[in-house]
Parts: structure tokens; C-alpha cells; sequence
């Protein structure tokens, strides 16, 4: 999408399933804290599939709240959402949140780097040095599980991939078109293959405390995480993607 002078400086794009206990909560602090660092933005809610009352309360705040918009991918389909919310993004800069996370000092951090350094993508590591992971154990071991067969499967030199990330939105969209998956691994990709073309990719680390139980099981994920997984390894190992 092409900027243009109404456009804002920054895009929070946040993908949300079967979230009405914490969606309006969640939404009213972040829209409060943002006040405060009095940032031109708008915030994307990319519904994906919900079955309870997240379309109507998301309706709702965009309503309420002049920066939020509501989009729905009519499917539960995590990465579709939030590729979606990243090509409907009119920012210079695009987050990538967690509903359960709204980490404002990761925002802080991320846009003093792309905003100053050089820097095109910031993403937040809950495994390298500084971090700070308190999810349950299984959570965290699955995390280092699946980006170790990352770096096996695709030669993947970082720390971490899913979950918090900040990057500027033009020289990072070519990225974004692409990538072959989606689903829990959208985000993976799109990491990997900004480092595999030499963006300036830059790690932080990240105090993670989540709000909630996850919306959706550890292991209901597993099939449709290592599907993925192979048909990347294909395209990136055959292809030379």
C-alpha cells in the first residue's frame, strides 16, 4: 500500500482468536499507553476464525477508538491473518503483537532502532541472553524445539522467530510476498527470509509474561507446525529460495 501524507508512521497489526475476555481490555491499555508517547499509528485487530463474541467486540472498538480497525480472515488461520494485516498496513512501520502480550517497551525499542540505526526488522528473542521467558515449561521447551529444527531444517541463524517483531514496511514487503506457508509458521518464514536476503535483522530480548491460556492447544498444533516445516524445507532446500 502506498503512503501518502494522512498516512501513520506506525501499523500494530495484532492477530486475535476467540479473545473476548481480554479484547477490550487489552485494546483500551495499549490505546492508552500509546497516548502518552503521542505516536501516529493505527492498530490492526486480525480476526481469524473466532466462535464467540471477538468479531462484535472488535466491531466495537473500532468504533470506540479512532486508530483501531477491525479486519476477519474468516478462518482460523493464524498467519493468514497476519499477513493480511501486513499488506492492509498504511505505516512506515509495522509490529507484529500477541493480544496477551501489548509489550509497549518492546515498541519502544524497536522503533528507536528502525527509526535511527539502519535497521529493517527488530524481532523480539525469548531465548537470548537478558530475556525473560515465565510462560509454562512445555511452552518454552516447544519454543527452543521448533527453532532448532529451524536451524537444521533451513539454516536459520537466530535465536527466535515467532511472536514480537517490528520492521519497516518497504523494503520488507517484497519478503512477505514470498512466503510459501502460513499458519503458526507465517511468522517463522518471514523471518528467516529477511535474514536470508541480508536485511539487517536485529534481536532483542523480551520479559514475557502472557495474560492468558493460549487460545489454541500445544499439541492441536503440532501436525500443521511440522507440515509446514516440510514444505519450507522443500522450497528453501530444492528451490535455493
Amino acid at each position: 500500500m502506498i503512503e501518502d501524507e494522512n498516512s501513520p508512521e506506525l501499523t500494530i497489526v495484532i492477530p486475535v482468536y476467540n479473545e473476548e475476555g481480554i479484547l477490550r481490555e487489552a485494546v483500551t491499555a495499549l490505546v492508552g499507553e500509546l497516548a502518552e508517547l503521542d505516536w501516529s499509528y493505527e492498530l490492526i485487530l486480525a480476526e481469524n476464525g473466532s466462535r464467540d463474541n471477538t468479531v462484535s467486540l472488535g466491531k466495537t472498538l473500532e468504533e470506540e477508538f479512532e486508530q483501531v480497525t477491525m479486519l476477519s480472515v474468516n478462518e482460523p488461520n493464524y498467519g493468514l491473518a497476519l499477513r493480511t494485516g501486513i499488506e492492509r498496513a498504511r505505516g512506515k512501520y509495522v509490529i507484529c503483537d500477541e493480544i496477551d502480550l501489548c509489550d509497549i517497551d518492546f515498541y519502544k525499542r524497536a522503533m528507536d532502532l528502525l527509526r535511527s540505526s539502519g535497521t529493517e526488522m527488530v524481532v523480539g528473542s525469548k531465548v537470548m541472553k537478558g530475556s525473560h521467558d515465565q510462560r509454562p515449561v512445555m511452552r518454552r521447551v516447544a519454543t527452543r524445539v521448533i527453532n532448532g529444527m529451524l536451524r537444521v531444517a533451513v539454516g536459520f541463524k537466530g535465536t527466535d522467530t515467532h511472536g514480537l517483531k517490528a520492521f519497516e514496511r518497504e523494503p520488507l514487503m517484497p519478503i512477505v510476498d514470498q512466503c510459501v506457508v502460513d499458519k503458526n509458521l507465517f511468522a517463522s518464514e518471514f523471518v528467516i527470509r529477511a535474514g536470508r536476503a541480508n536485511k539487517r535483522v536485529v534481536e532483542i530480548p523480551i520479559r514475557l509474561e502472557e495474560k492468558r491460556r493460549p487460545a489454541t492447544s500445544l499439541v492441536s498444533r503440532v501436525p500443521g507446525v511440522l507440515a509446514n516445516l516440510a514444505r519450507l524445507t522443500i522450497v528453501i532446500r530444492t528451490k535455493n529460495d
